[in-house]
């Protein structure tokens, strides 16, 4: 399909700039384009791709779903959609007295958080805090959380409710009080460059947030499911939120989100209170228990941790003027760069046969498949260095 291009461009909406591949199959780390050139995926689908690409575990579980059950509608209940929510209840720590709520999407899971603070909005309780330079989706109410005002221009008015404050424990000491109703942060701000908190911040912000009987709320849409060397990156601090919003890795590919609550939270949300038709249906929640399943026998959140440090330390090792940080955890990891050259860098590695990304324009994002191994490893250490190579 060599004018593949003009057929995206002739049928697809205009919302995000022109693919860079037009993408046929994958395999392990690896994906092909329709030209037949491979490339190494150390994006990994933006942190979704937990197990790369065709692993066996996930292709035989949503194999046989297909044959049994695809979808039902949210009347009835299956056998997978109450694995899942276990599965979750138990490494989310939550356990018996937390709930789970399925979607389709990080968008809808964030929805679904945005409708749990409003719950939470009693005794005077109205204000919703989030922090400046937040991603969380692209719906109207995921979109008025976060703190990127470039993303908002042209779909105002947004929510109301909600305030955007400065990413520090001053800010937050001074912003929070008893009108707080739910306090909502990413662990580390994956689109804003993988921005990690401060030190102390999460454990402060759960002081706080008690106190005043605000809801504290984790988006873990991109840190979760193993990603930074914990199952949650809120595992890494000692604390409980009351909810935690999930999606992109569960299923490895398949779309599902979901809320998981905490304690008293999980009793704000009623019969009525919230629904998805697709949410939870039996084929993604079959995938996503394969995936989960697959990360846990396999050891791969103990690799990512692993494999996460020996990528930072390969990174550092190299001492090039352009690199000025690496920071993330786990497999999550931002390249801090001392010019605004991000894209040129991502485009040198792509024609080089590697996938990176610019998230900013001085921050690479690397996310690959939690399955990373020695050999891929070798691979990047080849063709990182002559992408950077290039920006001499």
């Amino acid at each position: 399909m060599q004018d593949w291009l003009e057929h995206y461009r002739g049928s697809m909406m205009g919302t995000i700039q022109s693919p860079l591949a037009m993408l046929e199959r994958g395999e392990g780390c690896h994906v092909w384009d329709t030209d037949g050139n491979r490339y190494l995926d150390f994006l990994g689908g933006i942190a979704v791709n937990s197990l790369g690409y065709a692993h066996p575990a996930q292709v035989e579980a949503v194999s046989a779903q297909i044959g049994k059950l695809a979808h039902v509608s949210n009347y009835f209940a299956t056998p997978p959609q109450v694995e899942l929510a276990e599965r979750l209840q138990r490494i989310t720590g939550a356990g018996a007295a937390g709930r789970v709520l399925f979607g389709n999407s990080g968008a809808e899971a964030a929805e679904a958080a945005f409708k749990l603070a409003r719950l939470n909005s009693v005794d005077g309780r109205s204000r919703i805090l989030t922090l400046k330079s937040s991603f969380h989706g692209r719906t109207m109410g995921a979109l008025s959380l976060t703190g990127q005002p470039a993303l908002q221009a042209g779909f105002e008015p947004l929510v109301p409710g909600v305030e955007h404050i400065d990413s520090t424990i001053d800010a937050l000491e001074e912003a929070i009080g008893p009108d707080v109703a739910a306090l909502m942060v990413e662990p580390i701000r994956g689109e804003a460059g993988v921005l990690e908190l401060p030190a102390g911040y999460l454990e402060r912000a759960r002081e706080l947030t008690s106190k005043f009987g605000a809801l504290l709320i984790l988006d873990e849409i991109q840190t979760g499911i193993g990603r930074t060397g914990k199952w949650f990156a809120f595992q890494h601090f000692g604390i409980q939120p009351d909810a935690i919003t999930l999606a992109k890795g569960i299923a490895g590919g398949v779309p599902i989100g979901a809320l998981v609550t905490f304690g008293a939270a999980s009793e704000l949300f009623q019969p009525g209170g919230h629904g998805s038709t697709f949410g939870g249906n039996p084929l993604a929640t079959a995938a996503g228990n394969a995936v989960l399943r697959e990360i846990e026998d396999s050891g791969l959140i103990e690799n990512a941790a692993r494999r996460g440090q020996q990528l930072k330390s390969f990174i550092e090792s190299l001492r090039h003027p352009q690199i000025t940080e690496v920071r993330g955890r786990g497999l999550l990891i931002g390249i801090g760069l001392a010019e605004p050259r991000a894209k040129e860098l991502s485009a040198a590695a792509l024609s080089h046969g590697l996938i990176i990304n610019a998230a900013k324009d001085q921050s690479i994002r690397l996310a690959p498949p939690l399955i990373l191994g020695d050999a891929e490893l070798e691979e990047f250490e080849e063709l990182f260095p002559k992408a950077l190579g290039e920006l001499a």
